[in-house]
């Protein structure tokens, strides 16, 4: 699925944004986590270790940009709740159709 220059050129630009924005809300988490009174230090390390074991592999912390990846990940983003389709206000109305047609299958 091709995406216009305009278009890559604004996701290039605002992916990193999204990805701060998902890790930050990931920070928050592991704060709570490790504030939690119910458990033991080492059971919050540990799965403290666990979390960011996974959410390190997570398109919200890692990504490969690609052009002719771009729409899919767009739509990988807004379903896994990186982005919403608001976030998209900026991109042409071709692109956010596609994307809704995507997310609709």
């Amino acid at each position: 699925m091709e995406i216009s220059k305009s278009d890559w050129m604004l996701y290039r630009k605002k992916v990193a944004g999204w990805q701060e924005n998902f890790m930050s809300r990931l920070n928050n988490e592991y704060i709570a986590l490790l504030s939690a009174d119910d458990k033991i230090a080492s059971e919050k390390f540990w799965e403290l270790e666990k979390r960011i074991k996974n959410d390190r592999r997570h398109p919200g912390v890692i990504i490969e940009v690609s052009k002719s990846n771009a729409v899919f990940d767009i739509v990988c983003l807004i379903r896994l709740d990186v982005i919403t389709c608001d976030d998209l206000a900026d991109f042409s109305d071709d692109l956010q159709q596609t994307v809704k047609e995507l997310l609709d299958r």
